[in-house]
């Protein structure tokens, strides 16, 4: 055998060496990145951490469906954990919830310890679902009756609302708990139907940038009422709650009361915020139109307060 053919062979034999070396890292790191393509994924739908999304994907061999439910069961169990922890933590932070539907609105109440996680999209997502839940009991429960109806849901009532996957409200809430690591509590909602020839109001104060669907602020409030120039009864609607806000009215009194001073807690006799020279009965005679009820929530307003 020859020094030359012998050489050739050697180098031969070493480039198809490098060369299945090269393809064998090359392979590896297509796994790698489809490995971080599949965390990056799992971390953005489920905003759980990267180690807890990475502990998944290696439960369950990249299986983004298998991965997705476990990581949720896990936070729920930490969140009921959680939720027991933190249950005597004051939680008078959160979100006033407002929804309008079709001769329908509802508004809720969801608190939590810190204005941080109330500006949270998680806490906020919670928010809206109470809302929509609400709105979807209330329909389900006053169906087949007619004319005003209106639905005060607190405690049980609340937690044992479903949601639209099926999840109880009080699951629900565990999981957020468990996502957000603060004491949260769903307080109470409220629920009107009208008949077709009635009007809901409403309004929103420090409201949520971005929220659309669901107003979402510090306060709200609701106005049932009648009459109105027809087109023009949302702004009344808004004038009025924007009036129910600022000025707290505790009980609707009569049309023809008269006003007792800077104290007045009835709201017709009261002067109109959007027109001082008038009461909010002259202002509601020169629109031909009746408030009929309403509602204010103020978020984190003890008992006392919400009786003033």
């Amino acid at each position: 055998m020859s020094f030359t053919f012998l050489f050739r062979t050697i180098t031969r034999d070493l480039a198809k060496v490098n060369t299945c070396h090269i393809q064998s890292l090359h392979t590896g790191l297509q796994l790698l990145a489809a490995d971080k393509s599949l965390l990056m994924k799992l971390r953005k739908n489920t905003g759980y951490t990267f180690i807890n999304c990475k502990k998944a994907l290696e439960k369950f061999d990249n299986d983004m469906a298998q991965a997705e439910t476990w990581l949720n069961e896990q936070a729920q169990k930490e969140g009921w954990n959680k939720a027991n922890k933190l249950e005597g933590r004051k939680a008078k932070e959160g979100l006033i919830g407002l929804f309008m539907g079709d001769k329908a609105a509802v508004m809720v109440e969801v608190n939590c310890e810190t204005d941080f996680v109330a500006r949270n999209e998680k806490f906020q997502q919670l928010v809206k679902e109470v809302a929509l839940a609400t709105l979807a009991h209330h329909r389900n429960k006053t169906q087949s009756q007619g004319g005003y109806v209106k639905s005060v849901l607190v405690g049980d009532e609340l937690n044992k609302l479903s949601l639209e996957a099926g999840a109880s409200l009080s699951d629900r809430v565990a999981l957020t708990i468990g996502r957000l690591g603060e004491n949260l509590s769903v307080r109470r909602a409220v629920a009107v139907g009208v008949p077709a020839e009635w009007n809901i109001g409403s309004y929103v104060h420090g409201g949520v940038s971005g929220q659309t669907e669901v107003a979402m602020g510090r306060y709200g409030a609701l106005v049932v009422f009648q009459g109105g120039e027809e087109g023009a009864q949302e702004v009344l609607g808004r004038k009025l709650g924007q009036h129910i806000v600022g000025e707290s009215p505790v009980s609707l009194g009569n049309m023809d009361d008269l006003p007792c001073g800077e104290s007045e807690t009835r709201l017709l006799p009261q002067t109109f915020l959007g027109d001082p020279s008038r009461t909010v009965a002259q202002f509601l005679k020169g629109q031909q139109a009746r408030v009929l009820d309403f509602v204010r929530f103020q978020c984190g307003e003890t008992a006392s307060e919400e009786a003033k």
